[in-house]
């Protein structure tokens, strides 16, 4: 027996997550609103608000973000607040902001 094919079956399994994950992070509005909510929970309104997205294609993308895992959410009355729910996606937006992101200063 190949001694190789179960820690081929868990590296394939680990790249079929990664792929997932960069699949949604290859889309300029939702690496903007994961970018926004890897500082801290965010309302609907402040993400439309901050982000610049207006809200058809707010709701479509954080729905994409959802599906996928990433986002999880809270309801307080009428309000629905999103946060980052996946680990692995805060340490790839760390990194993405490091590289890109302007230095301030």
């Amino acid at each position: 027996m190949n001694q190789a094919s179960p820690n081929l079956a868990g590296m394939r399994a680990a790249a079929g997550q990664a792929c997932g994950l960069l699949r949604a992070l290859a889309n300029e509005d939702r690496l903007l609103l994961l970018c926004q909510l890897s500082q801290g929970e965010r309302s609907v309104s402040e993400l439309e608000e901050t982000v610049g997205i207006r809200q058809p294609t707010l709701s479509q993308q954080l729905g994409v973000l959802r599906k996928e895992g990433l986002v999880a959410t809270r309801r307080d009355g009428k309000r629905i607040h999103y946060s980052v729910a996946d680990a692995n996606a805060l340490a790839v937006l760390a990194t993405l902001y490091q590289r890109f992101c302007p230095k301030e200063g």
